[in-house]
Order: C-alpha cells, then sequence, then structure tokens
C-alpha cells in the first residue's frame, strides 16, 4: 500500500515466521508478511520435514512444518483480527535498509518496496547436502521419509534397533555418531566421509574404537533403496563396495541465511548467526531476529516459537509505550 507504514515487517515463512506473524497480529499490531518466494522455500529446511515426532500435537500432518503453519495463517486472516495482517503471498525480500529517519525501507522480488518501523528477520538456515555424483537430488526423497536425517534433537530416536550411520569427517560429525549408539546402541554406526580424510580428535578416536564405530572413507556413488515409497538399505561406494545402513544422518555444517542482517551491518558470530540480546534486538536498533538464524539458541520450533514471541511482545511493548506517551503528552499540554 503506497505509504503506509507498517509497525512490524516479518520476513520468513518458517516457523519463526509465521509465529511472529501470530503473535504481532495478535497483539494488535499492523503486520506485513513476506513468507518468502517458491525457490526460497526451497532452501528451507522446512522443504526436508514431515512427520514432527518431538512436538506434541503435530504428529498427524503430512508435513510438520507446512500444514499447521498454513492452518495458523487462514484462520488469522478470517479472524476480527484480519485487516491488522497483509501476507504478501510467495514475496521475499530481496533488498533492506534503514532510512533517515530510522524506517526499514525494503524491497521484494516483484520490485515493490515498502516501510516498516521495526523488522523480524526469521530466514533461517538449511543443512548442507551431500553430493552424490554432484548432486543432492538423490537425497531428496530418503530426506523427505526421514531415513536421511539431520537433527539428533528432532529424529535421533529414529536409529533404535537399526543399522545407522553419519555422514561427516570431522570430530564434530563423530559426535553424532559416538551420541547416537550411546543413547540407542544402534546394531552397528558407521562414520561415511565421503571422500574426505577424517580429522578426528585423539578422544573421538578413543570413544569410537571402544564403541566399535567404523569409518567408512570412499565417496558415497549411489544410495540404495528403493525411492517410492523411500527405504533406505545402504550405500553404494567409489571402490565398487557396499555397506547396509537402514537410517543415516548427515553433519556437513549449516548454510546460514544472514544476507539480509549482514546488508544492514547486524552483527553475527563465528558462524554467520545473528548476535541479539534476550529479546532477539540485533546490533541494529528495532532490527529483530527470531528462530533457527538467531545465535545462541537450539535450532529447534519451539525455541523458534519461543524467540519469536519474545520479539513480537518487546515490539509491541514499545509501541504501546509510545503511544502511552504521546497521549500524556497531548492530554498535559491541553491543562
Amino acid at each position: 500500500m503506497e505509504g503506509q507504514i507498517y509497525d512490524t515487517a516479518i520476513i520468513g515463512g518458517g516457523a519463526a515466521g509465521v509465529m511472529a506473524v501470530n503473535r504481532c497480529v495478535l497483539n494488535n499490531d499492523h503486520t506485513i508478511f513476506f513468507p518468502g518466494t517458491g525457490a526460497d522455500k526451497k532452501r528451507s529446511r522446512a522443504l526436508w520435514v514431515s512427520k514432527v515426532e518431538n512436538m506434541p500435537g503435530l504428529l498427524e500432518y503430512k508435513k510438520g512444518i507446512e500444514e499447521p503453519n498454513r492452518e495458523m495463517l487462514n484462520w488469522l486472516t478470517e479472524s476480527d483480527f484480519g485487516a491488522r495482517l497483509l501476507w504478501q503471498k510467495n514475496r521475499g525480500i530481496t533488498e533492506i535498509k534503514k532510512t533517515d529517519d530510522g524506517l526499514f525501507e525494503l524491497l521484494d522480488n516483484k520490485g515493490e518496496s515498502y516501510l516498516a518501523r521495526f523488522v523480524i528477520l526469521c530466514t533461517g538456515v538449511m543443512d548442507v547436502q551431500p553430493l552424490i555424483e554432484g548432486s543432492i537430488e538423490p537425497v531428496f526423497p530418503f530426506a523427505n521419509a526421514q531415513w536421511i536425517d539431520y537433527c539428533l534433537r528432532c529424529d535421533g530416536h529414529h536409529v533404535l534397533k537399526r543399522n545407522a550411520g553419519v555422514i561427516g569427517h570431522d570430530s564434530g560429525a563423530a559426535w553424532v555418531a559416538i551420541m547416537l549408539y550411546e543413547r540407542y546402541g544402534s546394531p552397528s554406526m558407521t562414520v561415511f566421509t565421503h571422500g574426505e580424510e577424517p580429522k578426528f580428535s585423539d578422544e573421538v578416536l578413543d570413544l569410537m574404537k571402544l564403541y566399535g564405530i567404523k569409518v567408512k572413507t570412499e565417496k558415497i556413488t549411489k544410495i540404495l533403496g528403493p525411492e517410492k515409497p523411500a527405504a533406505l538399505e545402504g550405500f553404494e561406494f567409489s571402490d565398487g563396495s557396499k555397506a547396509a545402513v537402514e537410517l543415516c544422518f548427515v553433519s556437513l555444517g549449516m548454510i546460514v541465511y544472514n544476507e539480509l542482517a549482514r546488508a544492514l551491518k547486524a552483527e553475527v558470530d563465528g558462524r554467520g548467526f545473528v548476535v541479539t540480546d534476550a529479546k532477539g534486538e540485533s546490533s541494529v536498533a528495532n532490527f529483530f531476529v527470531a528462530g533457527d538464524l538467531r545465535a545462541g539458541i537450539k535450532k529447534q520450533i519451539y525455541t523458534a516459537w519461543d524467540s519469536a514471541v519474545d520479539s513480537a511482545d518487546e515490539i509491541n511493548r514499545r509501541l504501546r509505550a509510545e503511544r502511552r506517551n504521546k497521549l500524556i503528552k497531548s492530554k498535559e499540554a491541553n491543562l
């Protein structure tokens, strides 16, 4: 809307973004929401997630993040608060800057610009994928069916009673294998370095020896097992050998979508996560970050929700305080 200044602009349509929308709108603040384009969604962690088994109430959804998010947004638009939300479907923000008067100017993928007093950035992260013969496409069917997993806290329980593995080549990957074995006692556990030289600490090597965790260094050339319905059976390697694996975790690091934060010169830590205070405000005044992009919090749905609520409520507190002070000053001036 031409000339409109929104109270809050929310960028990113995952768990944190939708909860930020929910809280801002129900706080009765004028909110504009950019969930991202189709290309943005393909870079999202939600692409890989079906059932969310570590969250009460989400087990019945076939897409455990996308479906409840859509339900919430549809409910908001149809509620008495619908006029407080402008949901810019299939739009993402490509540029952001701060104006001389402290507002945020945002440019979307269709070239339209907007002004907002506050921003909550929720663009998140993505797990680095293993390339199989130069492509991540072979990973999709097995990741979407959760036979290839990424998060210990979300999906570690899947290894129970299964021959399991971890793709990665450093001590972090080895620790994933160690923790999984210690928790669930898998019949077998292997670290697949996928053609990379292993970089394990002495402590890790000692524990792997203690637990009988194997290491396979050859490059994975093929994922074995049917794709429809997907069922992981193992891997084939560059030397022609095969390994039987029923479930595998990927531990290759994360891609942090911090481009918009960096454009504003917000402080980031050594891994690229945006540094904030307890309420999610970055080093840039009125620029908040929630969810996986925020430094120092768990990369979980419930922490994404919590961080989004903190940011939305702090923004509402400031807006209310400003309106209150204006009212007080106006009444004093009329005395």
